[in-house]
């Protein structure tokens, strides 16, 4: 969440709100939140108009993680990572021009719910993701080419969820699950 305003009877901006729902969907993922409370604490969330009804909505929560975040740029050329390597909670790549290859099967998750914020401008993206991942690609805008990907049929629980959001330019996404 951002931090606080010096008011914090202060109406709330969306920022807020989606940071707070956030929050508490990775509370319940990791086992803080019981079922029986999720409902309860969403309506909560979504309907505190200040800082101190939503303060008061996240107080049973346990203290909010520090974010890692890791910048990947390059202006032309290729990005490139695979092997066995840690996963920030948030990745953001950025290429003007020329390829990226995320390869994820072998890679270490520390977190559950993982974000890749995909900013490309003209070239192609290729990201291979473990067997068990769960792939949301809802926040993502693609300017030339639809992004490729055909989801597992039954995903194993357990597995990380890879949100990828941002923007593809004159370029192809194509994302696929590894094999072993």
């Amino acid at each position: 969440m951002t931090s606080l305003p010096a008011d914090p009877s202060a109406p709330l901006g969306e920022d807020d709100r989606d940071s707070a729902v956030r929050r508490l969907q990775e509370a319940y993922a990791e086992g803080h939140v019981p079922h029986e409370e999720m409902d309860g604490l969403l309506h909560q969330v979504l309907t505190a108009g200040t800082h101190d009804e939503l303060v008061a909505a996240l107080a049973s929560l346990p203290a909010e993680k520090p974010a890692g975040t890791s910048t990947i740029a390059a202006a032309g050329g290729r990005i490139t990572r695979r092997g066995e390597w840690r996963v920030p909670r948030t990745l953001k790549v950025a290429s003007a021009y020329g390829s990226v290859r995320l390869d994820l099967s072998r890679a270490v998750f520390e977190h559950p719910v993982v974000d890749i914020e995909l900013e490309v401008g003209t070239g192609s993206a290729r990201i291979t993701v473990p067997r068990d991942a769960v792939v949301d690609l809802d926040a993502l805008r693609t300017g030339w080419k639809d992004s490729r990907y055909k989801p597992r049929r039954p995903s194993r629980p357990g597995g990380p969820t890879i949100r990828i959001s941002g923007v593809m330019g004159f370029g192809r996404l194509t994302i696929r699950h590894a094999r072993r």
